[in-house]
C-alpha cells in the first residue's frame, strides 16, 4: 500500500517512523507540502493525526478524493450525514479517539464493570486520566470513550502533566472494596501501530462496508473472530 500521512506531530511521527522501520511506501503532507487532490489520488490510503482545527480545513478535500481514510484527529466532530455521504460515494472511514489495539481489550473489561449495578448496591465510578501539557482536550477523548461504555455516572479528572503519553485509571468504589482498571500507553507507536492495523483492514478486509467505521468496532470483529493478523 501507499499511504498518505496528513501531519507529522507527536503521533503522526511516530506513524512516520514505522512507515519507514516497515519500508511502506509514503508521502508526508504538512505545512511544506500541502495537500492537493491531484497529490492525493497517488495513494491508496490516507492516515491522519492533526488536531481537529486543521483537519476541518482539509475535510473536504479529504471527502472529495475518495480515498480510504484513517482518522484519530480529536476535538473535531464528523456530520450526523457523513455515514451516509461515504456509503453513497462507497468511501470507507476508520476512526477513533485511540487507536491503541489494547484499549479494545479494556472496552471489554469495562462492559464487564458496567454490570456493577447487578450485585453492589451502594458503589460509585470515577475516572482519572493524565495527558502531555499540549493536549488540548479535557477530558481526553478517551475518557469520554471510557464513560460511554461504561453507560453510568462518573466523576472524570483530568491531569496535564510534562510528556505523558496518556495514563486512564477507572477506579469502582463500593463501601468494603475498590476495584481499578488502569491504562498506561508507554509510546505513541500503540497508536501509529493501531493506525496501520486499521489501514491494512480497510484495504483488504472485505467485509469492510462504505461508510464511517469505529475503530473499536473493527478490531472487535476480529477479536470475535479469535485472532488479529
Amino acid at each position: 500500500m501507499k499511504v498518505a500521512l496528513l501531519g507529522k506531530g507527536k503521533t503522526g511521527g511516530k506513524v512516520l517512523e514505522l512507515l519507514v522501520e516497515r519500508c511502506i511506501e509514503h508521502t508526508v503532507f504538512d505545512s511544506t507540502n500541502q495537500p492537493t487532490l491531484e497529490k492525493l489520488k497517488e495513494h491508496d490510503v490516507m492516515i491522519c493525526f492533526l488536531s481537529g482545527v486543521v483537519f476541518n480545513q482539509y475535510f473536504q478535500l479529504c471527502l472529495d478524493s475518495k480515498i480510504p481514510l484513517i482518522c484519530g484527529s480529536t476535538g473535531f466532530d464528523f456530520p450526523s450525514s457523513l455515514s451516509q455521504e461515504l456509503k453513497a460515494k462507497k468511501i470507507k472511514w476508520i476512526y477513533a479517539t485511540n487507536f491503541s489495539l489494547g484499549m479494545n481489550l479494556v472496552q471489554q473489561m469495562i462492559l464487564i464493570m458496567k454490570e456493577a449495578s447487578k450485585i453492589f448496591s451502594d458503589f460509585n465510578f470515577s475516572l482519572h486520566e493524565i495527558h502531555h501539557i499540549n493536549k488540548l482536550d479535557a477530558p481526553s477523548g478517551t475518557a469520554l470513550s471510557w464513560k460511554l461504555w461504561l453507560d453510568s455516572d462518573v466523576h472524570i479528572t483530568s491531569e496535564r502533566i510534562g510528556d505523558v503519553t496518556g495514563i486512564h485509571e477507572l477506579k469502582l468504589s463500593t463501601p468494603y472494596e475498590e476495584i481499578y482498571l488502569k491504562h498506561s500507553a508507554l509510546d505513541r507507536k500503540i497508536f501509529a501501530e493501531g493506525a496501520l492495523f486499521a489501514a491494512d483492514k480497510i484495504l483488504n478486509d472485505k467485509t469492510i462496508a462504505p461508510g464511517l467505521h469505529l475503530f473499536q468496532d473493527v478490531v472487535q470483529r476480529v477479536l470475535n473472530q479469535g485472532t488479529i493478523k
